[in-house]
């Protein structure tokens, strides 16, 4: 049955704790919307794709906000019990300060497994909904933005410009100007109107314009020879209503291949991404072995031939070696030249092997680091509570000051180790699997050694208790001056 010291503690927790999570949560929000915000302009989308796309690119970080408010909750939670005196009291009645964890620490393990579960399960599904919805916007909404008063030339061989667009998706343009780009000898084309819509078309391969009241300037220049050229005049045409039709499927293709899914290892949980190291191996392998066999054949060409000889048939006595000092100038440079170039053509081809190998090695340690991480960052909010909880209780400081310095310094921390051991997991100089699980393992200290000092009451972070060794050491060289006048 949990008692009301209990619910208390749990209580006090929660307060921070929703508040942090919100005010973190909107900043990692931001500063994803603000990396992804070319993905969002000029697209055409309406604030409901908008929020959508949001919410499922949104949900991955709820991986990094969790342990980092967990670790500020904790510290503002104790600190506050330290600074009201609330600590003194609950020793002072015989309640250690493991017994006052203990509530919030179980409450932080239902958590720690709730994001395991959100983690494994939500997030995945999320990342997919995510990277198709962009993977469709880049099909059908090909990235024009008409700003009114700027020239768009993202559409191959056309220059277009608006002097404004209105209507409630910006359908409708004023004073629209299409200028078709050509070389000298190729037909010039340009058209000027008053007003246009830009229309959906079935066929999303294609742009369409509905102009009216405007004028079609043309210069037929194709096939002409110089002499007609001198005599071509321009034809004008007035048109009252004029549709076009603008191919933009070369525009939509580069946008597609932008989109290319190559992170597909995000989209499943724990147990299948196990799958896809089996099948990322199974492809892997047989590639590299092909690299070792090809490159050891083109420097053992003789190898098998030498095998094949029987070595009984052999005379006794050895075959003499070729003299290379005996050959003439000319048969040693041919001789020298075919050298070379044989060691120069096999460090090329090890060369181009070795990046790709280590290409292959770098995408399967993101492939084992994305799937630790969905355990790791679970146990990181338990060790966070290890060193929060028993750190406030030193700091004795609640509130938004000191806590919030703290925490900050201890999450940079551990985030320079996670990314350091990441990277060098990735060029193959760490295993990945001890890569992402060593940051926990590293801080783990941290919090045993933090709980020891919290119980014991130690002060640890009194500046004066480090600078008193230096103070004795400095006394010895300097006189007692109270007692000079009876010297």
């Amino acid at each position: 049955m949990i008692k009301k010291l209990d619910w208390y503690v749990i209580k006090t927790f929660l307060g921070p704790f929703v508040f942090i999570f919100s005010i973190l949560f909107f900043i990692f929000v931001v500063q994803m919307v603000w990396i992804q915000l070319d993905q969002f302009t000029g697209k055409g989308l309406d604030l409901w794709d908008i929020t959508k796309l949001l919410f499922y690119l949104g949900v991955t970080v709820v991986q990094m906000v969790l342990p980092l408010t967990i670790l500020l909750s904790a510290i503002m939670t104790f600190g506050g019990f330290g600074e009201r005196y609330e600590m003194a009291a609950f020793k002072a009645s015989g309640i250690s300060l493991v017994r006052i964890m203990t509530p919030l620490f179980l409450f932080t393990c239902f958590m720690s497994l709730g994001l395991l579960y959100f983690s494994n399960r939500v997030v995945p599904d999320n990342q997919r909904r995510a990277k198709n919805m962009i993977f469709n916007i880049a099909r059908t909404r090909p990235a024009l933005n008409f700003v009114a008063g700027r020239f768009i030339n993202e559409i191959p061989g056309f220059s277009i410009k608006v002097a404004n667009k209105y209507g409630e998706k910006g359908e409708k343009l004023d004073k629209v100007f299409l200028h078709k780009t050509a070389s000298y000898n190729e037909n010039q084309q340009t058209v000027i109107a008053d007003k246009g819509i830009l229309v959906s078309d079935k066929d999303k391969n294609f742009l369409k314009f509905d102009l009216y009241n405007g004028y079609i300037y043309q210069n037929s220049v194709q096939g002409k020879t110089p002499q007609e050229l001198i005599n071509q005049e321009y034809t004008t045409t007035k048109f009252d209503t004029l549709t076009m039709l603008i191919d933009i499927s070369l525009l939509i293709d580069k946008a597609i291949e932008k989109q290319n899914i190559t992170d597909y290892y995000k989209f499943n949980d724990y147990f299948e991404i196990n799958s896809d190291l089996k099948k990322f191996d199974s492809i892997s392998i047989p590639i590299v072995d092909n690299y070792y066999n090809n490159i050891v054949f083109s420097t053992t060409t003789q190898v098998k031939e030498l095998e094949e000889i029987d070595s009984e048939s052999l005379d006794d006595e050895p075959i003499a070696p070729i003299e290379f000092s005996e050959e003439d100038e000319a048969t040693k440079r041919i001789a020298i030249d075919n050298a070379l170039f044989a060691v120069n053509a096999t460090k090329d081809q090890v060369n181009g092997n070795v990046e790709q190998v280590k290409d292959r090695v770098r995408n399967k340690a993101r492939i084992i680091i994305h799937q630790q991480k969905i355990v790791t960052f679970s146990v990181t909010c338990i060790l966070f509570f290890l060193i929060g909880a028993p750190l406030g209780a030193i700091i004795r400081k609640g509130g938004i000051g000191m806590p919030v310095v703290v925490a900050i310094i201890i999450f940079v921390i551990f985030l320079i180790l996670l990314t350091t051991f990441e990277n060098l997991a990735k060029n193959n100089y760490l295993n990945p699997y001890v890569a992402t699980w060593l940051p926990n393992a590293i801080l783990l200290p941290l919090g045993l050694f933090f709980t020891y000092k919290s119980m014991s009451d130690s002060d640890i972070f009194d500046i004066g208790n480090y600078l008193e060794p230096f103070r004795k050491f400095f006394m010895r060289f300097s006189k007692n001056k109270e007692h000079q006048r009876y010297q």
